[in-house]
């Protein structure tokens, strides 16, 4: 079984780096730039390592920024510490918008108020440029589990709340305090179990060994499509549009996980010219809401915005007042 997973997982990633190899060979409409912008390279600097969500997403972006007339950019993986090495070097980098962060919205708005000290300040240290991409998350179950809605679930952990064990990739982010709100909404003691990466989680979903599990819906895809696992709910206030038969938590009667969507946003260091902060955010953007970009990353279960980083910067301190009375009632620290 473990080996039909892991071919699974193999599968999917090829599929997502083919699809947008593709969208770097042929864009629609795509123009051969006049200019080749600055001889220094623009670094998109992302925190995990190559072959995930984001490292797909920053590669992607790069090649649009190329054809856009940006000149060099590549992209630097600086995994480790929860991606908190990425924001320390993106921090220390010269203010000119050669070096952009691309990251999650968790060490922006979740790691302040988790970690006893933080070597960054999000609002000190960082502009935002834009927002690049929703990252919708699902919660999945093993296929033959006797639960096949998110209200099936329900009745059976009040009738077994012994087992009301969720897996989950890390502690210390939307998705665990999402799960303890979810757990209040229906009186039973629901315990956030993590895991040291997706493909053991879904190992052990398949297997029957964690009842029920929640993490990016890119991450469970082709289990899904392979009759594996089932969806019972998708997190957020829509469902999304690469699985519309799949209802929202909220549909089905909780609420806790509308605000667990994630996001990937692109930040430069405090300092960079308004100018140049600009200048960015519009080729991002555009980037970022070009119809092939949208149709792509849907299939690796993104979903590209390309929003301007005054959204990013109300969206965050939003979240922020959202999450805070739920991490203070938690108690849970970072200790790492």
């Amino acid at each position: 079984m473990m080996k039909s997973i892991r071919h699974l997982l193999a599968l999917a990633s090829v599929a997502a780096l083919a699809a947008l190899a593709a969208l770097a060979a042929n864009p629609a409409g795509a123009q051969t730039p006049a200019t080749t912008g600055s001889a220094t390279p623009l670094r998109l600097v992302v925190g995990f390592p190559p072959g995930g969500a984001l490292d797909t997403l920053a590669r992607a972006l790069a090649d649009q920024l190329r054809l856009a007339g940006m000149g060099t950019v590549i992209v630097e993986n600086r995994p480790g510490a929860s991606t908190r090495i990425s924001i320390d070097s993106v921090k220390r980098s010269q203010p000119d918008g050669r070096t952009v962060l691309l990251s999650s919205n968790a060490p922006m708005v979740i790691f302040p108020m988790t970690y006893r000290r933080l070597d960054y300040d999000v609002d000190r240290d960082f502009i935002a440029v834009a927002q690049l991409a929703e990252v919708p998350t699902v919660i999945s179950a093993g296929a033959d589990r006797p639960y096949k809605t998110l209200r099936e679930y329900v009745s059976w952990v009040r009738a077994n709340p012994s087992q009301g064990s969720i897996g989950l990739t890390s502690l210390g982010g939307t998705l665990h305090f999402a799960i303890l709100g979810m757990g209040r909404t229906v009186g039973v003691t629901l315990r956030p179990v993590a895991y040291k990466g997706g493909a053991p989680l879904v190992t052990d979903l398949v297997g029957g060994h964690v009842p029920l599990a929640t993490d990016a819906v890119a991450s469970h895809l082709e289990l899904y499509r392979a009759g594996k696992i089932r969806f019972l709910a998708v997190s957020g206030t829509h469902r999304n549009p690469a699985l519309p038969d799949v209802p929202t938590v909220r549909e089905e009667g909780i609420d806790a996980f509308d605000h667990a969507n994630a996001s990937y946003s692109a930040f430069v260091p405090a300092g960079t010219p308004p100018e140049v902060v600009q200048r960015l955010e519009r080729a991002f953007v555009a980037a970022m809401q070009k119809s092939q970009m949208k149709v792509l990353l849907s299939r690796v279960g993104l979903e590209a915005t390309g929003l301007p980083g005054a959204t990013v910067t109300r969206t965050l301190h939003a979240e922020r007042e959202f999450w805070r009375p739920l991490v203070q009632a938690s108690g849970f620290r970072n200790e790492d």
